[in-house]
Formats: C-alpha cells, structure tokens, sequence
C-alpha cells in the first residue's frame, strides 16, 4: 500500500521474512527525473506534429534537440520555449517544463507550465508539476490554486497525486509547509477525506501523534469505511506505543469489515507485537482458509508456529511453499533453521545452501558459518567467511564481527582484537565494533580498553543496556570497583529488568557483597529465564556458599551435560567441587 512506501516512520515490521514485491517508483518522480532530449526524436519528431511549423520554428527545435544531445539543457530549454510560444502544440510546452525543473529553474518551470495549461487547461501533469514548483518555492496561493483545480477535475486521483508530492516534500524536509497549504484547502473543500488523510501522514512525518490522530479521525468522519485510513489510524497508536489502543481500533475494524484482509494482517502483527502468538496463529488461520493461496499469509503463519514451538506445523507449511519458485528461497532459509534447532547439522546445511537469490542468501550464509564453528570446524568456516565478504562487500561490518567471533572460538583473541582495531580505524565510534573490541580486550587482559570502549558507547548512548551490563559485570573482578559496578547494573536492569543476562550479573554482585538471600533471588529468576552456563555457575556456587550442595550438584550436572567445555562451569568444578573432594 501506497502509505506504506511514502512514510518510513510509519512502517511496522513485526516479524521478519514476509517479503513483498518491488514497488514502482511514483509517477511524479518520474516526470522530475532527468530529461533525455534524444527521446524527442521518437516521441515529437517536427514531421508528426499537425499544427503548420514554419522553418524557423523547425530549426529551434532541430538546435534544440542537438543541444540536448549535448547536454546544453540551458540552449534546449530556450529552443523548445520558443518554438511552444509560437506553435500551439503543448507537447513543446511539456518538453520545456521538464527541461526547467531539472535545471531546478522555478521562473522557467512557471513560465513553461502556465504556457503548458493554457494549451492543454485539463492536463493532470502540468498540473502536478505546476503544484509541486509552488511548494519547492514557497508560493502557498499558487499551490492551493493549482490543488484545487485537480481535485475538481480528477477528485479519484487526488489521493495519488498528493501522496506524490507529499514524498516529495518529505524528501525536501518541507512537510510542515505542504501540511499548511492542505489546511487552506481543507476549508475550501471540507467534505474531502483524502485532504485530511495526507495531513494525518504529514503530522506523523513532523512527529506530532495527536495531530496525526485528529487529522485521521476527520478522514473517517467523512469517509467512515475507509480501510487505509482505518489501518493509519492503528498505526499512529502502534507508533505511540498504544497497542492496546490499536488491537481495539482493529478488532473491531475486523468485525465491521470481515473480508478485508487488509485490516487483518495489521492485527496479526500487533498480536504478534504484544507476544500474543495464539491470537496471531487464529487471525493467520483464517486468512489461509479462506485464500489458500496467500503464500505471505502462510509464511507469516508458518513464522508464528515457530515462535509457539510448533516445529512441525512450521515445517509443513514450508515444504508446501517449496514447489513456488517466489518462496522457495525463504522456505528453505526456515527449513535450515528448523533443522538447526532440531540439532541435524548436516540436513541444515544442505538447505541452507539451497537458497540461491534474494536477501536471504547473505543470513544463510551466515548460519553455515555459526554451524561449522558450533562443530569446530574452522578452517571450512573461514573459508565460507571469505566467499560472503567477495559476495556481500556492503555487509562488511558483520562479516567482521562474525570473524572476530571466529577467531574467539578459536582462542585466537589477539588476533579478534587487533582485527577489530583495524576496522575501529576506519569507524571509530561504531557501536558494535567498540563492544566486541571490549569483550575481546577482557580476554587479553586489557581492562583499561575494555573500559574505555564501553565508556565510549555510554557516552554516546546512556541507555545502552547490553553496555552498562557489560561495564558494571567486569568490574566486579575488583573489590574496590563494586560501587561503580551496582551503579552501571543498577541503571541496566532499570532499562530492561526481565533480562535474565542482567539479573545474573546483579545476582553475582550481591554475592560478592556477601548478600548470599538477595544473590539468590536473583540468580534463580536469571536461570529460569535462560538456562545458560555462566548462569547455572553462579546459581551453583551461590547454592553451595549456603549449605544447598546438593542442589547446587544438581544444576552443575545438569548444565556441564549441555556444555562439556564450558569455562565457567569447569572453574566452578575445579575451585569448588574438587576441592570438596
């Protein structure tokens, strides 16, 4: 949909892998791209027009088409104006519009589109033209005037051309501008839903919700049944981060609409939004049931099955979309994935490699990756690292954090660290960057860099969670820190406090503080959330300093099962259980 594609802030992408076809590029965007004079020759060649020309006027046009040619837009723009002043054919008039605005010449583009209207008054792209050189140049009457004129000749494409020159004017960041002379217009037209629809999008581009809201709700006073403006409206609420707001909006929007898929997808995502995947599953369902043969509705399907750990629902859906070639690459992606999950490392291979085109190839590429190194096989994933990094050379960033992971792997830390320095070089405040080259620099004992990259991160963006946790974890291997640590972790599970990352590292705090209850409160939470290695040692050794060994036994048995190699419960084997031994 059209809203959709005119106004990033505004497009909601709950949930990955849903792709849809290219949109074209809108009509108005063509009309200002650059004018190939040459083309002249097909489309207005001097013997085709019906007016009598006489030689002068066959020359202009002959030196203009010649100057075009050269790229002397300045001597074509005089040559076309000239000969549309003398023969009344406004395919000259046209010629010498488009030539002017791409000169970005106002005073020529008014001058040749005025000339253009008087020899063709119904014409919807002088129109267009005319109106959009009247808000590049500030000219409010003008843009009213020219708005009006194609609302009362063509009212069923208004809707497209304001949409038009509202990207336009997006682009040239004079929205608030275009919102203004819609507000004369809706006076003089008060019964057009469509002026205060596209002032509805207009005030979210300008970060004004409430206006948004109030514009939009006078589109549907008018036009109470309109599903793109029903759709807008729950989306200004998911914007707002009122998504219990949206899921009332379009519920009963779907009740009122029953066959409007439209609506019904936008509610699906919300539920999907706010984790209520069941829901998401039914809305799904029934899309599917009554339109088999919406592939994007089935991917969406098959996607939340995945989220509801239905694997083998997933997997169905998956292979039926195998044999259309338009979803086979991404059927194939979530084929590997399920195969990943399932621990059959080489059936998820095999389909990660089937998928050959489309943005998918660069995310299976990566998975190959992360499964050759979950079975150590390094020099075959170094190998793979190389072939992505000729392939995607945009996706550097990540194929160099994905190397510095490989090098971790392989307990090749200064080799991560000086590669990520190299590439901080380059990009000296890139976040991602800065937090792998912290993690690496504990692993060399380089605390100082560790510090002043996560330091650096902060000072750019204070509520970076992932950061502060990190920050105030590692100062916890220093007993005159701890101060600074609870500071940093208590600022981290503020921002996010269901992380089970985060609880661990405060839970490990108040053990260091010898609060063993407190440490304990938090640890058990942190475990039942992630039941990751580092967390089961912690827990572990926190059960131990109370008494609670056999408990404690029992999750280190548990977790060492799941994680042979894994440091921290090997540490906490060594210190603590051998030396009851």
């Amino acid at each position: 949909m059209l809203i959709f594609r005119l106004f990033s802030v505004i497009t909601l992408v709950f949930l990955s892998g849903c792709a849809s076809s290219p949109e074209k590029p809108d009509a108005l965007e063509e009309v200002v791209e650059p004018v190939k004079i040459a083309e002249l020759k097909e489309k207005t060649q001097p013997g085709d027009v019906k007016t009598a020309i006489d030689p002068d006027v066959m020359y202009m046009l002959m030196a203009a088409e010649l100057a075009g040619q050269r790229g002397q837009y300045a001597i074509a723009l005089e040559g076309y104006m000239e000969a549309a002043k003398r023969v009344k054919d406004p395919r000259f008039a046209e010629r010498a519009a488009k030539i002017a605005m791409y000169m970005k010449d106002s005073h020529k583009t008014d001058e040749a589109v005025s000339l253009w209207l008087r020899q063709d008054p119904e014409n919807s792209t002088a129109r267009k033209i005319a109106a959009l050189s009247a808000l590049r140049t500030g000219n409010k009457q003008a843009a009213v005037d020219h708005l009006s004129a194609v609302l009362k000749t063509d009212p069923a494409g208004f809707e497209k051309t304001a949409l038009e020159l509202a990207n336009v004017m997006q682009n040239d960041g004079k929205s608030d501008f275009f919102y203004e002379v819609l507000d004369v217009l809706a006076v003089k037209n008060p019964d057009q839903a469509v002026v205060y629809f596209v002032q509805s999008l207009l005030a979210m581009e300008m970060k004004n919700n409430a206006l948004a809201e109030k514009k939009v709700q006078q589109a549907l006073n008018i036009q109470p049944d309109w599903d793109k403006a029903l759709i807008f409206q729950a989306q200004i609420a998911v914007f707002s981060g009122d998504l219990t707001k949206a899921k009332n909006l379009l519920r009963n929007a779907v009740v009122k609409y029953p066959e409007n898929d439209k609506l019904k997808k936008l509610l699906a995502q919300v539920l999907i939004k706010t984790a209520e995947y069941e829901a998401a599953a039914e809305v799904y369902q029934g899309i599917v049931l009554a339109n088999p043969k919406d592939a994007e509705s089935q991917i969406a399907l098959a996607l939340v099955y995945l989220q509801l750990d239905r694997d083998g629902k997933a997997e169905d859906i998956f292979k039926q979309l195998l044999g259309q070639s338009e979803w086979q690459n991404q059927a194939s992606f979530y084929l590997g994935k399920i195969e990943e999950k399932r621990g059959h490392t080489q059936k998820a291979l095999a389909w990660f490699d089937k998928v050959a085109e489309g943005p998918l190839v660069f995310e299976s590429g990566l998975s190959v990756v992360s499964l050759l190194v979950k079975d150590r096989k390094f020099d075959e994933a170094d190998t793979r690292l190389n072939l992505l990094s000729s392939q995607f050379p945009k996706q550097k960033l990540r194929i160099i954090l994905m190397q510095a992971g490989l090098y971790g792997q392989q307990e090749q830390y200064e080799k991560g660290f000086k590669l990520l320095t190299d590439a901080l070089a380059g990009q000296p405040d890139q976040r991602d960057l800065l937090y792998t080259r912290a993690l690496m620099a504990e692993r060399i004992n380089r605390p100082d860099v560790l510090e002043a990259d996560l330091k650096k991160i902060l000072a750019k963006n204070p509520d970076d969670a992932e950061a502060l946790n990190a920050l105030g974890y590692s100062l916890l291997d220093h007993a005159d820190r701890y101060v600074d640590a609870e500071k940093y972790l208590q600022q981290a599970l503020k921002l996010q406090p269901n992380e089970a990352v985060i609880m661990d590292s405060f839970g490990w705090l108040q053990f260091k503080q010898g609060k063993l209850m407190q440490a304990l409160d938090y640890l058990e939470r942190a475990y039942a959330k992630q039941q990751e290695s580092e967390i089961a040692a912690h827990l572990a050794e926190v059960l131990w300093a109370l008494g609670r060994k056999e408990e404690a036994r029992k999750i280190f048995n548990t977790a060492i099962k799941k994680a042979p190699e894994d440091e921290y419960l090997l540490d906490f084997q060594k210190r603590i259980l051998n030396g009851e031994e």
